[in-house]
């Protein structure tokens, strides 16, 4: 059992209502996964996307980058679809930007008490096991 808790539901509103660049880690060009339909969704309610994925170089019309390291910007929230054992070494990735995200974020059914040390030791929020497209469809 995870002794992780995320931050109450009024902060997450919060965080949603006041960030407007979102780094997706592991971003496809493949309309059929999730990350591509969840994204896109973010993009069409206003948010800039930045996809995080070395196998493509474009996705929803924007340029990708091999690794979140390469992303010069400041960038919100890193939204985060990798497996779970994955997710220590993005948030190592992101804890190592040019300028550290203010938000660690990952998908439903995944939770990392590793990864979620090391974000917040490098001082992001974390939230986890939490779909973004559909804590923003709670924002209305």
């Amino acid at each position: 059992m995870s002794n992780f808790t995320n931050p109450a539901q009024d902060d997450i509103k919060t965080i949603l209502k006041e960030s407007k660049t979102i780094a997706v880690v592991g971003l496809s060009d493949n309309p059929s996964r999730t990350a591509y339909q969840v994204s896109k969704a973010i993009q069409d309610a206003g948010y800039t996307i930045i996809p995080v994925n070395p196998t493509v170089s474009e996705v929803l019309g924007r340029k990708a980058v091999s690794r979140l390291q390469d992303i010069q910007e400041h960038v919100d929230i890193v939204n985060v679809f990798r497996r779970r054992e994955h997710l220590p070494a993005v948030a190592e990735d992101a804890a190592s930007m040019p300028s550290v995200p203010d938000v660690f974020w990952t998908q439903l059914d995944l939770v990392s008490e590793e990864a979620a040390r090391i974000a917040g030791n490098a001082g992001m929020t974390v939230i986890m096991d939490k779909c973004i497209k559909i804590e923003h469809s709670m924002l209305k």
